[in-house]
């Protein structure tokens, strides 16, 4: 059966694999950057015109939100593989049975789910020892943000379909009206408005809810082949099993770094709000610095699973190595220019000393051996394309987990938190080495199903 190419649809098969993977990267850029961007204003806005308190508080709350979607993330992970490696087959009806089965356990979890983040938000923050001056701010951002998870999952599931097709400007579109729109409210309603950190919360809900209804609208007026039948959609067993076989342990991996993020961030917390707004803000500028490599992984998942699917082993080489050497270039160039006016950079969001010394410190230890994070990352995301996610799990586990948040917590107490971030470095030469070693052998390769075979199973 032919592969539709219409609206965006493309077929990364055929063509350069460097073009076509910086083809389909761009507009994924693109969106992560907006996406990064009102994050920031987020920031920004809570920074210069609420306070400190706030800024940690909002800054707290992003591991926490990002531990509860993850699961759901991993699903619209493995989503995007069974759909890219369909496509690549040219088996466009098994793909709209993916979309259906995808919604189907969308619905099914999104409420117990939202029930039990909201339930479990003020225990977390005191687990993190949340500064008790943040602590009934951080509160009121995260139960807002967590009964609004609905929105953030959606718009997820609706960019994993889409970029499985090979189809990131669309995706852009949605990223564009959310950012826009959390923007103008984050103006209106801290500025205009001053609901503080509340008002953060709710002009991010609002956005990310719009957003992905807006999405919905969207893929079912311009894509009628996806069909999304939001409250009629029917779940796959079989297809179901191989979404979570993929996309399970990249949801269990996100839930682990978040995990590990707060461990770290129960450390940092306990250095004052001053040290943690400054941390927040490193961690911004360096998310921001990410973004290319971020793309790029997405884009070789996808790419990854079209050629995989179609039987193309030797161009799925080719365009993993294309992207591994585009996010070192890119990192390198990036940790250089974030060590050398990290002052500047972190003094845009908060005029006060300590927080420009503590965000200081942050980048100078975590920007040097960024790059090795950039290669582990781009690589464990070739790997999920192909199907093998269990590795990737397994190596976040060691090198994030078991090694990085010791190796800050032992740092921190012999050292002091000038140089804990050193730890990070640590947990990347461990994760990137497993990376390198695993692709090189050619393991990935096995869990890989082809399409046909899938259907016989």
């Amino acid at each position: 059966m032919a592969r539709p190419q219409h609206g965006g649809m493309r077929d990364m098969t055929v063509g350069s694999p460097a073009r076509q993977i910086l083809l389909f990267t761009l507009p994924l850029l693109a969106g992560n950057f907006l996406q990064q961007l009102y994050n920031m204003v987020d920031s920004w806005v809570v920074g210069n015109y609420v306070s400190d308190a706030a800024l940690a508080a909002v800054g707290t709350g992003f591991p926490v939100i990002f531990f509860f979607s993850s699961l759901f993330m991993g699903l619209s992970t493995g989503g995007t593989v069974v759909i890219s490696q369909f496509y690549g087959a040219g088996q466009m009806d098994r793909v709209h049975d993916a979309v259906d089965t995808i919604y189907a356990a969308f619905l099914r979890l999104i409420l117990p789910m939202t029930a039990l983040a909201m339930l479990a938000a003020k225990p977390l923050l005191h687990l993190l020892q949340v500064d008790e001056t943040a602590m009934d701010e951080a509160l009121t951002y995260l139960l807002v943000v967590c009964g609004g998870l609905i929105g953030t999952v959606g718009y997820n599931f609706n960019a994993g379909i889409l970029n499985g097709l090979g189809n990131s400007r669309t995706t852009l579109l949605f990223l564009s009206i959310a950012a826009g729109l959390n923007i103008v409210l984050d103006l209106l309603l801290v500025l205009v408005i001053p609901l503080g950190v509340l008002g953060v919360a709710l002009g991010t809900v609002i956005s990310q809810a719009f957003s992905w209804l807006f999405g919905l609208f969207y893929i079912n007026r311009h894509f009628p082949e996806l069909r999304i039948r939001l409250f009629r959609s029917k779940l796959d067993k079989a297809l179901f099993r191989e979404i979570v076989r993929i996309g399970l342990p990249a949801g269990l991996q996100m839930s682990m770094v978040s995990l590990g993020t707060m461990a770290i961030l129960s450390k940092v917390n306990s250095f004052g709000k001053a040290f943690t707004a400054g941390m927040n803000v490193g961690n911004k500028l360096d998310s921001l610095a990410f973004l290319p490599t971020q793309s790029l992984a997405a884009g070789i998942t996808a790419f990854v699973g079209q050629n995989m699917g179609a039987g193309r082993e030797d161009r799925a080489h080719q365009g993993i190595r294309a992207a591994v050497a585009a996010a070192d270039i890119w990192t390198v160039f990036t940790a250089l220019v974030l060590c050398l006016f990290s002052e500047s950079f972190i003094g845009i969001f908060s005029p006060d000393a300590p927080v420009i010394a503590a965000g200081s410190y942050y980048l100078r230890c975590v920007m040097p051996p960024y790059v090795l994070f950039a290669t582990l990352f781009v690589l464990n995301a070739a790997m999920r394309g192909a199907g093998d996610s269990v590795f990737p799990m397994l190596n976040v586990a060691a090198s994030l987990i078991l090694i990085r948040v010791p190796a800050v917590y032992l740092l921190a107490d012999h050292f002091g938190p000038h140089v804990m971030f050193w730890g990070y470095g640590i947990g990347w030469v461990l994760g990137c080495g497993l990376s390198v070693w695993y692709y090189v052998t050619g393991r990935w390769k096995r869990r890989f199903r082809p399409p046909e075979k899938r259907e016989e199973a």
